[in-house]
């Protein structure tokens, strides 16, 4: 046991050796994304098949609560048969209400599919700009703040974000 002390101190030593100028760096790709004109312009037209969307969905759900509505008034004098034909109407309504969600809105619905669609290209450029700037710059490896990777600290100066976004702007 007394060897296991003595063989982590000379592998720190010899790592220190081996990577002296281990260079680092990282960006924020949502303040990239955020700046970036191409993004908000995605960002945008996302926004627009959402509302469009969510337009479709309140007219379906509108049309649910009027059927509804005259349902409740309607029900004491509908017959047994009349009855059962509007109360199918309304659960084949929720139904459909219920796959267009899902069709749209849903984990691999079309908002998904159309997200990836339009901002795949636009990320892509990022990742391009950020490893022209890494390589040019000297950087061995480059992190995202605002992924999943756990930044505790961060030195502004190395800090990449502001040369992506200018890397990216002066292509134009």
């Amino acid at each position: 046991m007394k060897l296991l002390p003595k063989v982590l101190i000379l592998s720190l030593v010899c790592v220190g050796f081996l990577f002296p100028q281990l260079k680092i760096g990282y960006v924020d790709s949502e303040t990239i994304m955020r700046q970036l004109p191409e993004a908000q312009e995605a960002q945008r037209r996302v926004d627009e098949l959402i509302k469009q969307w969510q337009g479709e969905l309140q007219k379906m759900r509108d049309e649910w609560k009027t059927k509804y509505d005259e349902y409740e008034k309607r029900k004491l004098i509908l017959t047994d048969e009349a009855r059962a034909q509007m109360e199918k109407e309304l659960t084949e309504l929720d139904r459909k209400i219920a796959d267009f969600q899902m069709q749209k809105f849903g984990p691999d619905g079309e908002l998904y599919r159309k997200q990836a669609e339009i901002v795949k290209p636009i990320q892509d450029k990022i990742f391009n700009a950020i490893k022209e700037v890494a390589l040019e710059e000297g950087y061995d490896f480059v992190f995202d703040k605002s992924g999943e990777i756990l930044l505790l600290y961060a030195n502004e100066k190395y800090d990449l974000t502001q040369k992506v976004l200018n890397k990216l702007l002066q292509v134009k």
